[in-house]
């Protein structure tokens, strides 16, 4: 940060001259600042737009109640005591703290500087959130973005407790405290091993998927899924078997390679593809998958609108608060 001249401090010295720094008003400690700077009380005056005497008199009273001499007078001008010297390199390094606390507090109010707590259902370079949060932070450098994974319940908790400000998650949210907001969609997929019978088709219907084994993460998007096979199958076929996995993504996809299940991504998933793995859309799947944002409608932080507003002008969001 550039150190300014003490009389770029006369503005902000008369704004704040009700202030007490200790028990000494604002004003005076910058007129010490300045007297020590030009080594004259006459041109520190002049910088500071007043009087010689106002000086003069103020630094006079505040020598008294320090109980000591900041400045030796004489007729050749004026040189700080080796107790001024003192005294005025701490109040420079404390107006340099306040000059700070300003400047920061004014970038936080605007949105340039802070952090935001995120929760995100996955994150995998070159994801959708990945190159959102990438823009964001090239946009929005004094901004940190604190990134935490977990399921939506988790994520919905955790933003009713104040504990994230903001959370992504699959699937369309009209939460009833919560705002939320569709901020991009993606196809659905089923994943197989390469050699199953089915990964030979250009797509798959879900009455197709009836006689499989689903491997289905706790974590992420896991419940989402578990809840998607379920709607899909019911009174139509038998629920085809589940088979929950407290696994990540990457281990899921060895596990399906491996041959032991077949588990739902979306397109976007898919392009991370890995050998022994067939992505396959569902034609008969009804809709895209969305992808939802929330958060509480009593968090107005601006650095979360401005994340909010990206997201909208990148992909198009549709909201629903």
């Amino acid at each position: 940060m550039r150190r300014r001249k003490r009389s770029e401090y006369v503005g902000e010295a008369i704004t704040l001259s009700s202030l007490r720094g200790g028990r000494f008003p604002m004003i005076v400690l910058v007129q010490t600042l300045a007297v020590a700077e030009y080594l004259s009380f006459h041109r520190a005056a002049l910088a500071l737009g007043t009087s010689q005497s106002s000086v003069s008199a103020r630094i006079k009273a505040l020598e008294q109640d320090l109980g000591v001499a900041l400045f030796d007078r004489n007729t050749r001008g004026v040189r700080l005591t080796e107790a001024g010297r003192c005294f005025v390199d701490q109040i420079r390094d404390a107006l340099g703290i306040i000059d700070l606390a300003i400047i920061t507090a004014g970038m936080q109010a605007r949105g340039e500087e802070g952090g935001l707590r995120v929760g995100v259902h996955a994150l995998t370079p070159g994801c959708t959130l990945d190159r959102l949060f990438e823009r964001f932070h090239t946009e929005h450098p004094g901004i940190h973005l604190d990134i935490a994974e977990g399921t939506a319940r988790e994520a919905q908790i955790m933003v009713r407790e104040g504990r994230l400000d903001l959370a992504f998650m699959a699937c369309t949210h009209e939460i009833p405290d919560l705002n939320s907001r569709v901020v991009w969609r993606d196809r659905l997929m089923v994943a197989l091993p390469a050699g199953h019978p089915l990964a030979t088709l250009p797509d798959v219907e879900w009455r197709q998927l009836a006689q499989e084994t689903f491997l289905v993460r706790h974590g992420g998007t896991g419940p989402q899924v578990l809840d998607l096979i379920l709607l899909r199958s019911a009174a139509k076929w038998p629920t085809p078997t589940i088979r929950r996995v407290d696994v990540g993504r990457t281990a899921l996809l060895s596990l399906i390679a491996a041959g032991r299940g077949v588990s739902l991504f979306v397109e976007e998933g898919a392009g991370a593809n890995m050998a022994n793995v067939a992505f396959l859309p569902i034609r008969d799947e009804p809709e895209s998958i969305a992808f939802s944002a929330i958060w509480s409608p009593g968090n107005r932080d601006s650095a979360l609108v401005k994340l909010l507003g990206l997201a909208t002008n990148r992909y198009g969001a549709q909201s629903n608060s």
